[in-house]
């Protein structure tokens, strides 16, 4: 991996030089897991939406979402391989401000992010097998195979794993948009930056580019490049190549679900409800339209999207809140701890994933705190802007190499990925009930 020379005829040791990987499909896996994980029901049925209410005139804003997000993935992968460092020990440069926001974000945002992603993977199997258990149940089950899939499991396998899971969306997605046969030319025709003649069209059109692909998942995949085994800047084309291809996945995904949208639902009028519950009702439409085997198979879909959400998240943000308790303790934040392995199998991982896992089921089965869910809704749309931000202020810095600094394009992305995501916060903490939380 590396190469160092020895002294110079001055005397001096050369520094030590890593040799450029060649970009090769070969070495993909990351991307694939930041794509899975990104890419919920939640996603899908907020572009079924989109595509149902206008058709394909915001097709373009799904593109822009995916382009807005490789940058940002990009960025967090250029700082974990050009520094030696972690993005949570970047972040921590920054102020201690930083830290607070992250451990109270992670310890909310878990707490109610667990129980919807057990109800999100459970609804597709309540359907495929009705009358064998509550949801609730099935949300508990599907919680603790996660659990134990990850506590159990190396990087390497959760990968694979995770690659044959997004094969099985893969297939699935792309079916349907082939099955409802899409109108090519009004597709290419909405690739124009065109608004919809709506109300709130903009803040509609800015939420489906803000949508598209993860949030915290984005943070993630440096430490999902780490685990891989990726370093150093040897392997920045490959971490490059691989990014582009989790977000041309992501881009199939919400454009085969968009076509779907505005092929079966635009056309008829049929509105479907936000949240998963959307998908439940998707599946009904397509059983009606398709026969029963059809919406089968599309809920096999449904569960994929779900459960690759829910053990990405117990995977990746497990690794992120392991790096920080290390870092609180004096531990070193480097790369190298990550790709030892050290990382997912300390105690604080595995006290992360019992937070995911078991303090939710209380929410299956009793509902989510009304001031709970407003903390989460605020610190969840808050979390993107923080990233833009931050990784803004650490690759202009000194903190990074100079050669690995960011560019023109890369400020301008990442400039416009801040903006994006403060409008949406903005509008998110607006649309509150504050009235009611006091």
């Amino acid at each position: 991996m590396t190469e160092t020379s020895g002294k110079s005829a001055s005397g001096e040791t050369a520094a030590t030089v890593f040799r450029p990987r060649k970009s090769s499909w070969k070495y993909i896996g990351p991307g694939i897991v930041v794509a899975a994980t990104g890419v919920g029901a939640g996603d899908l049925v907020a572009t079924l939406i989109a595509g149902s209410s206008f058709g394909y005139t915001l097709l373009w804003a799904a593109v822009i979402g995916c382009l807005v997000k490789i940058s940002l993935a990009e960025a967090a992968g250029r700082w974990h391989l050009s520094t030696g460092r972690t993005l949570f020990d970047g972040w921590a440069s920054l102020g201690r401000w930083t830290t607070y926001f992250f451990v109270v974000y992670v310890v909310v945002w878990g707490f109610v992010y667990g129980a919807a992603a057990m109800s999100s993977s459970a609804l597709p199997l309540q359907a495929l097998f009705p009358g064998v258990m509550d949801l609730e149940w099935w949300g508990i089950a599907c919680g603790l195979v996660g659990l134990v899939f990850v506590w159990f499991n190396k990087y390497e396998v959760f990968e694979k794993v995770m690659t044959v899971l997004v094969g099985v969306m893969f297939v699935v997605t792309v079916y349907l948009a082939i099955r409802v046969t899409p109108n090519l030319p009004d597709a290419f025709a909405g690739l124009l930056p065109v608004l919809p003649d709506e109300k709130d069209s903009v803040l509609n059109t800015l939420g489906l580019i803000g949508g598209v692909g993860g949030t915290i998942t984005l943070a993630a995949y440096g430490y999902w490049v780490n685990a891989k085994g990726w370093t150093d800047t040897g392997w920045m084309k490959v971490m490059r190549l691989d990014n582009r291809v989790a977000y041309v996945t992501t881009g199939i995904f919400v454009i085969a679900m968009l076509f779907v949208g505005a092929e079966l639902l635009h056309s008829s009028q049929v509105a479907i409800a936000s949240g998963d519950k959307g998908l439940l009702q998707l599946s009904d439409i397509l059983a009606a339209e398709y026969g029963t085997a059809t919406a089968k198979f599309f809920l096999i879909g449904f569960f994929a999207t779900s459960f690759t959400s829910l053990i990405g998240v117990w995977h990746g943000v497990s690794l992120m809140f392991a790096d920080f308790v290390a870092h609180y303790r004096g531990g070193p934040a480097r790369s190298e701890e990550v790709a030892s392995g050290r990382r997912d199998k300390s105690w604080a991982f595995r006290a992360y994933l019992l937070w995911l896992t078991f303090p939710p089921i209380v929410l299956l089965f009793q509902g989510q705190p009304f001031r709970l869910v407003i903390l989460y809704g605020v610190l969840g749309a808050a979390f993107l802007p923080f990233l833009a931000l931050t990784l803004l202020r650490l690759l202009n810095s000194s903190r990074t190499p100079r050669e690995w600094r960011n560019g023109l394009l890369s400020n301008a992305m990442l400039v416009i990925a801040g903006v994006l995501f403060l409008v949406l916060c903005a509008k998110q903490v607006w649309d509150q009930p504050w009235s009611e939380f006091f």
